[in-house]
This record gives C-alpha cells, structure tokens and sequence, in this order.
C-alpha cells in the first residue's frame, strides 16, 4: 500500500512487567510476551492506514533497571532483528532505528545499520524503533550540532527556524505523528517525541501492552479520525 498522504501513529508500548506479574511470571516473560504484540501491530498497521509507525522500545532512562532486565531486553532486541528482518523485508517494510546508538552493544549496532541497509528503499510501512531514546536529548543534542555549525561558520545563526531544527533531529525526514497512543493506563508522555509531537492527538488505553491487539489499533484510530484537529485554530463553522 502506497498511500499518498502519509499517517504516523507512535506508540508507548507500556505494561509488560505488570502482565508478567498478575500471571505470577518472572518480568521477562511480559517482555516476551511484548515481542508477540509487536508482531501483530505491525502486521495491521497497513490496513488501517498507517503508513509510519513508530514504536518506543527502549528508553534512555530503562538504564536505571536492574542489570538482568537490561540483558534480558538486549537479548530480545539482537532476537527480534535477527529473527524478524527477512520477514519485514519481504512485506515491504522500511526499518529505521532512532536515539544514541554509542552505548549500546556493538552486535547491535551492527544489526541495526544491517537492517537500515536493507530495508531502506521499501515504501509500505516505515516502522521506527526508538532504542535508547529520550526526546529532552534529542532536542539538546540538536541544539548542540546547531551551535557547532554556527560556530564552525556553517550556518548563520538567524537562518535557524524550526523547518531546520527539526531537521537536526534524529527523526529528520519523517513526518510528525498524527497519533500517539500509550498502552497500560498511564496518561503521561515519557519524554518521547517532545518536539514532533506538538500537534499529535493522545490516545490512552487501559490495555497492557502484550495484549494489545489489531483491534485496539483499530480502535484507537477510531478515536483519533472522530476529533477535529485544529493546529491552534479556531474551531470551524458550519
């Protein structure tokens, strides 16, 4: 599906250690169990729509989680490349990785620019990972390149508007997201996509992440198509 107008639906993927938890299951098995959910968000994204789906999937804060958690989510990723790509890549799929790349292991490192390589000419869906992202660093560490051209005499410090500085950010070249949902019943954004996410509309479900289904993809875009979306305008007449 190539659609003209694009839709980019960003997703909070929250609730997995609670899943694990009401079941009597070890965190890791929630995490597990997410893997599944992102399949079949992927899988329906396209049908309904989306053309851009980008998904938080490791924040720069989950460094503070216990050192097992975080190789047991190390693990997942390396799995879910390695497993996932041939797939991804036979329907179409663009895959492109966001946030700092520099502290993550350089296995990973090397499966992510494999996984860009390859996919980067596919046009279905563009599905974005944010690994080790946290949008309050994006946005300094754009500033901080802004400064260093300015300062290099690249760049005239008046020429700096927000079409430019948007295009320093990790997520240049991709359209802002017209939806971001968060799964597990919290209401709160967690510093992600701060800047592209001045206008988008919030959906929050209080479904935990490894349930998450087609249908409540489905159901959240429902929600979003029957808002008026107004940019800070008035509302219109008539």
């Amino acid at each position: 599906m190539d659609n003209e107008q694009s839709l980019h639906a960003a997703i909070i993927m929250d609730g997995n250690g609670r899943w694990a938890k009401a079941r009597g299951l070890p965190r890791p098995m929630g995490h597990r169990a997410g893997i599944e959910a992102v399949r079949r968000t992927i899988q329906a994204a396209p049908g309904l729509g989306i053309t851009h789906l980008t998904l938080y999937s490791f924040s720069s804060e989950n460094w503070r989680r216990p050192v097992s958690e975080i190789g047991e989510l190390m693990r997942l990723l390396r799995f879910y490349l390695r497993s996932e790509l041939a797939g991804l890549h036979k329907e179409r799929v663009r895959v492109r990785i966001i946030g700092d790349r520099k502290k993550l292991p350089p296995d990973i490192v090397e499966l992510i620019d494999h996984a860009e390589d390859l996919t980067q000419d596919n046009r279905k869906l563009t599905l974005t990972l944010a690994l080790n992202y946290g949008g309050r660093q994006e946005i300094t560490s754009a500033a901080r390149a802004l400064a260093k051209a300015v300062e290099r005499g690249q760049l005239q410090a008046d020429a700096i508007d927000e079409h430019l500085f948007q295009s320093f950010l990790s997520t240049g070249g991709m359209p802002d997201p017209d939806l971001v949902i968060r799964t597990s019943g919290e209401q709160r954004i967690s510093n992600f996509l701060l800047w592209q996410s001045a206008y988008a509309e919030y959906v929050f479900l209080d479904v935990l992440w490894p349930d998450f289904s087609g249908e409540h993809l489905a159901q959240a875009l429902d929600e979003f198509r029957r808002r008026d979306r107004r940019y800070g305008a008035t509302a219109s007449k008539g």
